[in-house]
């Protein structure tokens, strides 16, 4: 059995992202190459037993949102797009992402979608501050749960 949930961004973000923002956020969404300096999501750590048994940490820098293809544990493909809107009456820029995530990627995951949720279009916006930004499910229920960022923390599924 996986531990594996599935991932569905459907956002707007609103125009306020600068350059150096769209080239992570590309990069993320496996849409650009990696940027020099990373400003969003700045560690990556990779844990790992060396030969003497001793823990090495390293980072290593991937997109959290970049798979593309076939889904290994859901149904459909792994995609994500970002598109410049011309009609901003939702937002600038129009984000979809389905992904498979696994929880050991929630926390590295949960900073993205926390800076996401600060860029959301106000149609994302709950009157009690929280931001929508799509829906996760665990890949075995056909139940999603809205994947909600509350006072900048994601609220993941228990």
């Amino acid at each position: 059995m996986a531990d594996i949930f599935e991932l569905m961004l459907t956002l707007d973000l609103r125009d306020e992202l600068s350059e150096d923002d769209l080239a992570e956020l590309r990069w993320h969404l496996g849409l650009g190459p990696r940027p020099e300096v990373l400003r969003i999501v700045t560690e990556f750590p990779f844990v790992y037993a060396d030969d003497d048994g001793e823990l090495v940490v390293e980072d290593h820098p991937e997109p959290l949102l970049g798979d593309h293809g076939e889904a290994f544990n859901v149904d459909g493909a792994l995609v994500s797009v970002l598109l410049r809107r011309e009609r901003t009456r939702f937002g600038a820029w129009a984000l979809t992402s389905r992904q498979e995530i696994h929880p050991d990627q929630f926390d590295l995951m949960g900073v993205l979608l926390g800076w996401l949720a600060t860029k959301a279009g106000d149609c994302h916006r709950r009157s009690d501050g929280s931001v929508d930004l799509g829906w996760i499910r665990f890949y075995e229920s056909r139940q999603a749960e809205p994947l909600v960022v509350r006072d900048g923390v994601v609220v993941w599924p228990s």
